[in-house]
């Protein structure tokens, strides 16, 4: 309760403004993001000798170790941790999410006054919506803490990088921006709220110091209940997401074995067994069904959302197609009817 007078004091109703202001900047400078990083890929899918020839020369002089993938990864768990816990601690103390309509007053008479959310002047049925929403943004987070995760965890344990192994350093850099845009995007609506709601909690502690501040105690059915009350479409997502989160996990393993297996650091092996038996790279449409689970978790409505899948897309059909003329090129005996990323397709 405290901490909501504390937050009264800086946001009165007409200070609510510089927040919506804040979360659509946001939101536009994402989406916006999201467009200018996919166009170069889109345009680079378009056949062209003289493109060809210029990124090879590019490739080759701007490169750096494979292994750096480890840095995605890292960064990935602390930036999707960071929010993940802050957005969760805020829709735990500003969004609790009850099942009884006439409750919602009570809830908003305990919340800040100026917050765009829950604002007194709002339907009950406009306030629930946005609460199911901040509690729509935890679970996509905890999706997205499951996936990085296990990519960090096999960075480091499964795949065994040829120290002649290089990327791209665009590429380096791209891996960089996504595993910091792709969780904020999950949560954007929300995350300047979060944020400031984080800043006048510590701003409390500082002031009133440790032994003054009244102790929260967590009630951990209160924390977890509200993801219970979810809608299907959340549920279908996440059965999506862990499909292709499992199919991809069993890839990445096949890889693995092979580099182990080899006789020597630079030997390659046609890989198979799980997708491998339908397409050439099954690691990568793992992973678009997994960011099409998150979109179907989200129920569809953000765009935001929408279009870091389209990335998702568009980056990893590229790359595939890479991936199948290289193996075409390297072995003779190449499966004939193992498509590039779609089975059947393409």
């Amino acid at each position: 309760m405290e901490a909501n007078v504390i937050l009264r004091t800086k946001q009165g109703f007409g200070d609510s403004f510089p927040i919506i202001t804040m979360e659509m900047g946001i939101v536009v400078l994402l989406r916006a993001a999201w467009v200018a990083v996919t166009l170069p890929i889109l345009v680079a899918s378009v056949p062209s000798s003289r493109s060809q020839f210029v990124s090879r020369i590019i490739v080759r002089k701007f490169t750096v170790p494979q292994r750096f993938f480890s840095h995605f990864y890292a960064l990935a768990v602390l930036w999707t941790t960071s929010l993940l816990v802050g957005t969760w601690f805020y829709a735990y103390k500003m969004a609790p999410l009850v099942s009884e309509p006439l409750q919602y007053s009570t809830i908003a008479s305990q919340l800040t006054g100026g917050s765009r959310i829950f604002s007194l002047h709002k339907p009950h049925s406009a306030a629930a919506k946005q609460i199911y929403r901040v509690w729509e943004s935890v679970f996509l987070l905890l999706l997205m803490e499951a996936h990085v995760l296990r990519r960090l965890i096999e960075t480091i344990y499964v795949f065994k990088y040829s120290p002649s192994a290089r990327m791209h350093i665009f590429g380096y850099f791209t891996g960089i921006f996504f595993y910091t845009a792709a969780p904020l995007s999950l949560c954007c609506t929300f995350a300047p709220e979060a944020f400031i709601f984080a800043e006048n909690q510590l701003a409390e502690f500082i002031v009133k110091g440790k032994n003054q501040i009244s102790t929260t105690e967590f009630d951990w059915w209160v924390i977890t209940s509200p993801l219970m009350k979810l809608r299907w479409y959340s549920w279908i997502g996440m059965a999506i997401f862990f499909w292709g989160w499992i199919h991809q996990c069993r890839s990445h393993a096949i890889l693995g074995s092979l580099r182990e297996n080899s006789e020597q650091a630079d030997d390659y092996v046609v890989p198979d067994g799980d997708w491998f038996d339908y397409v050439s790279s099954p690691h990568y449409l793992s992973e678009i069904v997994i960011y099409g689970g998150l979109v179907v978790a989200s129920g569809g409505s953000d765009l935001t959302i929408w279009l870091l899948f389209g990335f998702v897309v568009a980056n990893l059909v590229f790359a595939a197609a890479e991936t199948q003329r290289w193996y075409l090129r390297k072995f003779d005996n190449y499966p004939s009817n193992r498509f590039a990323i779609i089975p059947f397709v393409y």
